[in-house]
Order: C-alpha cells, then sequence, then structure tokens
C-alpha cells in the first residue's frame, strides 16, 4: 500500500486519492487542490497485484469488487492519474507501460477464425445492450460534433454526412462497407447517394438487424449484407468505406488488408477509412480491454498505416485527424450506460456493467488525455481520381445534411464536458 501510495504522490501534479486499506486505515496521496477520489482495497493481495500490473489488475480489480470507489467515480480516478499530464506534453510516469515489441505485435495474428471468434466476443452478446446507450441508428463509433452542444443524434448524422462526402459518390456506383455494423451506414448512402451498397459483417446479430432494416426501408436489392471475411470477399467496387473495423485486423494483417481493399477497388476508386488510431509511433494494447473487451484488437500508428498502403501504391490522398470528438462521444454513451444501470444489471449482471463502466470512462480519458485520437483517411489508386481541390467535399456534406435532417433533439448536459475547455471543435 506504501508503494501504491508514494507512485500517487510521484504522478500526481494536482488532485489527491485517499486510499482505504482492508482493516480500514485510510491515508491521503497527492498535493491536493482538485479532485479528490478515494478508493477502498478490499483485501491486501488486491493491493499488491495491481502494484504489480497497474494496467490490468486497476480494472480487473474494479470489475470483480475488490476495489470500489467511495467518493466519486471510476471516471474521477482515471481523470486523475491519466489527466495528471497529458500525452501532448512529454514523457510521464504511466501505469507500468512498456515499450513494444515488433514480434509481439506481428505474432498476434487474427486468422479469419480468430477474427470471428473476437468479434462475437464483444459484437455478438445481445443488440439490446448497445440499444440502450447507442443513437437511434445504432452507429457504435466516433461521432462528429459540429458543435460540442450537439445531439449524439445529430452527431451521428453528421458523421455519416462527413464521411460519405469523402466517397465522392455518384448515382449507380457499387459501394463496399467493411464492417457494417447494423446496416445504418450502408442504408445512409443508398439514401442521399442512390448507390448500391454491400455491407459485409463477422457477426451475427449485427447481420440480423442490418437484413432487416434493409428489408423494412424496401431496399433489399440495392443494400445488402453478408457475413463474410473482406479477405474472401471477390468482385470489384468504385468506393470503399470503412468505419471502426481497422482496430480489430491487427498489426500483422495491415499490409494484407490495404493489399486487398487495393485489389477491391476500381481503378478510379476511392476508399474513406475512419479509425481510432495512435499519436506517436506503434504501441501496444491496452491489456484490460485486450483481455474482457476487444480481444485481438490494435490501435494504428499514422505510421504504421502509412508503411503499409506505401508497399501496395494507395495514395493517401485527403486526411483528417478527429481529436476530441470521441471524447464527446463516449461521455454520452457513458451518461446513457450509467442511467440504464439498472437494466444492464438484468440482462447481465453487476460484473458486467462495472467491466463495460471502465472500458468506457478508460475511453473518455484515453481521447481526452492519452494517446488516442481518429483518422479518416481518403485513399484513392489513380491520383486523377478525385478534384484537385477539397470543395467537392464542402458541397457534398452540405446538401447530405439539408436532404436528411437529423430530428431536433436536445442538447447534451453540459456538465459531462470536460474536454471542450481544452479547444474548440471546429
Amino acid at each position: 500500500m506504501a508503494l501504491i501510495g508514494r507512485f500517487i504522490e510521484q504522478i500526481l501534479p494536482v488532485g489527491s486519492i485517499t486510499l482505504v486499506q482492508p482493516d480500514g486505515g485510510r491515508e491521503t496521496y497527492g498535493p491536493g487542490g482538485g479532485k479528490h477520489v478515494t478508493v477502498r482495497l478490499h483485501d491486501r493481495r488486491a493491493a499488491f497485484e495491481l502494484f504489480r500490473n497497474p494496467r490490468l489488475k486497476l480494472g480487473e480489480h474494479y470489475m470483480d469488487g475488490r476495489l470500489t470507489i467511495e467518493d466519486g467515480t471510476i471516471l474521477d480516478l482515471l481523470e486523475l492519474i491519466v489527466g495528471a499530464k497529458p500525452w501532448e506534453q512529454g514523457k510521464r510516469k504511466g501505469l507500468g507501460k512498456g515499450k513494444a515489441k515488433a514480434f509481439k505485435r506481428f505474432f498476434r495474428r487474427n486468422d479469419p477464425t480468430k477474427s470471428r471468434r473476437n468479434v462475437a466476443h464483444h459484437y455478438d452478446i445481445g443488440n439490446q445492450l448497445y440499444e440502450l446507450f447507442l443513437d437511434r441508428d445504432l452507429q457504435y463509433s466516433c461521432a462528429y460534433f459540429t458543435d460540442p452542444d450537439n445531439s449524439l443524434e445529430q452527431a451521428q448524422e453528421d458523421k455519416k454526412a462527413h464521411i460519405a462526402a469523402k466517397l465522392y459518390l455518384k448515382p449507380g456506383q457499387k459501394v463496399l462497407d467493411i464492417g457494417c455494423g447494423w446496416g445504418g451506414t450502408a442504408l445512409y448512402l443508398n439514401r442521399v447517394a442512390d448507390v448500391d451498397v454491400l455491407g459485409i459483417t463477422l457477426s451475427e446479430e449485427q447481420l440480423k438487424v442490418a437484413r432487416q432494416r434493409a428489408r423494412d426501408a424496401g431496399v433489399s436489392d440495392r443494400v445488402r449484407f453478408e457475413l463474410i471475411d473482406y479477405r474472401h470477399l471477390d468482385g470489384h467496387f468504385d468506393r470503399i468505406v470503412s468505419i471502426g473495423m481497422f482496430e480489430h485486423v491487427g498489426a500483422a494483417h495491415y499490409d494484407e488488408f490495404f493489399a486487398k481493399c487495393r485489389d477491391l477497388l476500381t481503378d478510379d476508386g476511392v476508399m474513406l477509412l475512419h479509425t481510432i488510431g495512435k499519436l506517436g509511433g506503434p504501441g501496444t494494447p491496452d491489456p484490460f480491454t485486450d483481455k474482457w473487451i476487444f480481444p485481438g484488437y490494435h490501435l494504428p500508428s499514422l505510421s504504421q498505416m502509412s508503411t503499409s498502403t506505401e508497399k501496395v501504391k494507395l495514395i493517401a490522398s485527403d486526411f483528417e485527424m478527429l481529436r476530441l470528438h470521441y471524447a464527446y462521444t463516449l461521455r454520452e454513451w457513458l451518461r446513457r450506460f450509467t442511467n440504464a444501470h439498472d437494466k444492464v444489471v438484468e440482462l447481465y449482471d453487476e460484473k458486467f456493467f462495472r467491466m463495460w463502466e471502465f472500458y468506457l470512462a478508460g475511453g473518455i480519458v484515453m481521447f481526452e488525455s492519452g494517446a488516442a485520437c481518429n483518422y479518416q483517411v481518403q485513399y484513392i489508386r489513380d491520383r486523377r481520381a478525385v478534384p484537385i481541390t477539397r470543395d467537392y467535399m464542402a458541397e457534398a456534406e452540405a446538401r447530405y445534411r439539408k436532404a436528411l435532417k437529423a430530428p431536433a433533439a436536445k442538447k447534451r448536459p453540459s456538465q459531462a464536458r470536460k474536454a471542450e475547455a481544452a479547444e474548440p471543435v471546429k
């Protein structure tokens, strides 16, 4: 316990943490002057395990109830620890972070069978869970906040318009949606741009919903969904979009992924990749997330993506980094998830609730203070495939927003947005 206390003293430039021992003894660490959190450890072994492997055990002990928060929330605790020194401020003492080893990344392979199993672990646990905290369209990726006060529904509609505009769509084109989720983006592209879309997924639960939505909309002949790995797909597509799927590809398969995408694109094709990314160089997955939430995942650095696309001569024709948008998104997801506590426990149990609460809270601090961001990269095979200025994007985005203006919705609670104090969203 004393070692943990000394570690807290070293990393906290402001704020304080009170540690309550199993016998009831308590000690407060940190300089004070800011947020305060009280943490109770319920057995002495928990303290020892936490000191040895904090990146994994902090989440596991919270999930198992061996570590509880008595004054504050788990988000408060993570904000104190991770926010002590944001990534861009340089070196800092982290929670046991080691250097990434290239050979470890390489051997974390996700063959089609393992990929299917990994997807099922997260996405096939029941659609009811996602309906509790996602927007009406079940968009499970970073929203796009043109105004930090916009509702989640509005921000997700704006995300789809933002991405669609970068695809430079024309009526009648064939579009491939890799990792189509519950079908929202594929159906959106068909509605606003009059294109035919094939959405592919490895989740049986998502597939059922996506196909039903296409039937309900009367567009099953133009918007199709299949359960298939991208590596097993044949044919050619005028456009490819992939939103929130690349995180599951795995670093060992980046070359394979981009080579396959290039083969699937027509000569004048356009691809838009939307993915969580990592600031700085390559890293290793968070052990808690990798074990309990997204097995086999890897967040790409920009250099990793560039190295792979250069090999197959895919041109990165447009690039945008979304810095704080996912923090806004996750804060709203956590708010809705927390409000649905009783329903989540009814569907699963208290341990599951705490596991996901830790996951969502960890995501917030990762985007507000850690090394995470979102990348949107447009790729082309031919340098003449898109106009030479970006004006077409702005024009199309405005047109798509006007065509499918989201229903009015109340603004998000202002107290849920710490990140916007750092900088406005453009």
